[in-house]
């Protein structure tokens, strides 16, 4: 998949759905030598360090190429989550901040709930690169798409059209970034995530805002199945409104209509 036909594919999406931001593609690295040139490292170009959902927000708005590393994040459950810390048992830790911060009742329960969240091992990865779908410069992983309900069933749509199967949803409300971000490049499968509250504070994502994301080998399937999904019963968006009857009014209004000869 050249980048020609990156672009192509997230101007088609973009413009079908009247996205109001980029699609982020993103890429988990080794190593961060195999950032492309170019790249921000929040790090070294602004000097601090910043979430994980901030550096999405900047490649679907401000259009970057921003990469990070353990020294770039500053989230503690995301560095827990994608094996940027020293923990040796994720779910624990991301339990016991589950129940300090009242997210959970107990550490036991914390845990629980950590333990069903798509996590990686210590060092697995170090780096993740993100870039503007239309501007990547490499092979995606991941693909994420953020829209209103409305435009994202879109993409539901144009999924279980080729492939037959529901999308999944894991709902918690917090470090939904790995929902969105990793568990798609983990299960080979597309995802639709909740962003949570970390999102919403810290990335400016906005209340109407859902995400839906796709391994990034599929994403040269979906702009043809777009356009024939649902195409015989009208299925686009905007959404067409059904406008084929006679609406009725008010007592009042067909009174005066009847009096002054409009009935």
């Amino acid at each position: 998949m050249g980048e020609q036909n990156l672009k192509e594919i997230a101007d088609f999406i973009r413009n079908n759905l009247r996205l109001k931001t980029f699609p982020v593609a993103v890429k988990f690295l080794k190593d961060k030598k195999d950032f492309p040139e170019k790249t921000r490292q929040p790090s070294v170009a602004l000097g601090k360090k910043i979430t994980i959902c901030q550096a999405v927000t900047m490649a679907r708005v401000y259009g970057w190429t921003v990469g990070l590393t353990k020294e770039d994040i500053i989230c503690v459950p995301a560095a827990i989550a994608f094996g940027f810390s020293e923990s040796t048992d994720s779910a624990a830790s991301l339990g016991r901040l589950f129940c300090e911060g009242t997210y959970s009742m107990s550490e036991e329960v914390g845990r629980k709930e950590a333990v069903s969240i798509t996590r990686l091992q210590k060092n697995e990865y170090g780096a993740i690169l993100f870039a503007p779908l239309h501007r990547a410069a490499f092979e995606p992983d991941t693909v994420a798409f953020y829209g209103n309900p409305a435009q994202l069933m879109r993409m539901v749509h144009a999924w279980t059209y080729r492939q037959g199967e529901r999308v999944k949803g894991n709902f918690g409300g917090k470090i939904e970034c790995t929902e969105y971000l990793l568990a798609p490049f983990k299960d080979m499968a597309p995802h639709v995530a909740m962003p949570g509250t970390g999102d919403r504070a810290f990335s400016m994502t906005q209340d109407d805002e859902i995400v839906f994301s796709l391994p990034g080998k599929y994403l040269t399937e979906i702009p043809q199945a777009l356009q024939e999904a649902g195409k015989k019963v009208g299925a686009q968006y905007p959404v067409p409104v059904y406008l084929n009857f006679q609406p009725e009014f008010p007592k009042q209004f067909k009174e005066l209509g009847k009096e002054l000869g409009i009935f």
